[in-house]
């Protein structure tokens, strides 16, 4: 197949239209970030592969021959065609209007009595907050962003990490008061309230405090149906410290101990990488942000942290 049939190194036909631009292997490279060696290279292959030379190298600039000017006009429109559908694919649609996807429990019981902030901040954009377990599909969705608890290794996504969690075990003082659950050693005495998650273990959790616990006859589902399970006083929750907190400040639950644990999963903000770009993404990313910084400073200072 003749080379008029194939495409021309791509690496080095960019390298040849910034050198182009720029009159400059030197500036060129300095826009690339690479050495003036390397551009040099790259555009002496591509004028091996053509067949021809693209520029008349002078002593302190490069000039055009008028094969490189025929391919200059022509390689930069095509880089501008491609600059022009990149930004068409991070076009927001609706730059006044955020869809966030997060964990109902990280909803309920974190996000959503913080949201007077964010409008306080930003009265103009309006929010749209959707409780889901799955992951978002971007592709069939108008979503611009994602909350998720795991490793922030998501196929086709970019996250950004947003915060750490602890678990320790949480009821309500009634119950503790009638079971007489006063620290770890006593939760022997408890009803374990079970949760199918599995950073949720209770058997893994004890087995690294080194503590025995009750029976666990009843489980729910999801860490929200737990904690009101210990707000309903049906035992001890093994609970998220982002989830339990403001129930803990509140006196309805009361933290047994003064051990946590660290589970392997984090919560991490997820889109496809150039909606990161979208100003109203990086409006609320700045503010959950700020906003996590703020919680993680409200652990007691005389909480020992274990890691599984």
């Amino acid at each position: 197949m003749s080379n008029q049939h194939r495409m021309p190194p791509l690496q080095g036909l960019y390298y040849f239209y910034q050198a182009a631009h720029h009159g400059s292997f030197k500036d060129a490279a300095e826009t690339l970030h690479v050495t003036a060696a390397a551009v040099s290279q790259q555009i002496r292959l591509l004028e091996d592969w053509l067949g021809t030379p693209l520029f008349y190298r002078q002593h302190r600039k490069v000039v055009l021959t008028p094969e490189g000017q025929i391919l200059l006009e022509h390689s930069q429109k095509g880089f501008q065609h491609i600059q022009q559908g990149i930004r068409l694919l991070n076009q927001d649609p609706d730059p006044y209007r955020l869809s966030l996807s997060t964990l109902p429990s990280l909803s309920q019981h974190w996000l959503v009595p913080r949201m007077t902030s964010f409008r306080d901040e930003q009265p103009d954009i309006s929010l749209l907050i959707e409780s889901k377990v799955e992951l978002v599909d971007f592709e069939q969705s108008p979503l611009d962003l994602c909350i998720r608890y795991g490793k922030g290794e998501y196929p086709n996504l970019s996250s950004l990490w947003l915060m750490d969690d602890l678990l320790f075990p949480v009821c309500h003082p009634l119950y503790q008061k009638e079971n007489q659950i006063d620290d770890l050693k006593d939760l022997h005495r408890a009803h374990l309230i079970g949760d199918l998650w599995p950073d949720m273990n209770w058997e893994r959790w004890l087995s690294t405090v080194g503590v025995t616990g009750g029976p666990s006859l009843l489980s729910y589902d999801g860490a929200n149906f737990v904690l009101e399970g210990a707000l309903a006083v049906q035992g001890v929750a093994l609970a998220r410290h982002s989830l339990a907190q403001r129930y803990l400040e509140e006196g309805t639950l009361i933290r047994i101990g003064n051990v946590a644990v660290r589970p392997p999963f984090s919560y991490y903000l997820c889109a496809p990488e150039g909606y990161f770009r979208r100003d109203k993404v990086k409006l609320f990313c700045d503010w959950i942000r700020r906003q996590a910084a703020a919680f993680q400073r409200t652990l007691p200072e005389d909480l020992v942290i274990l890691s599984v």
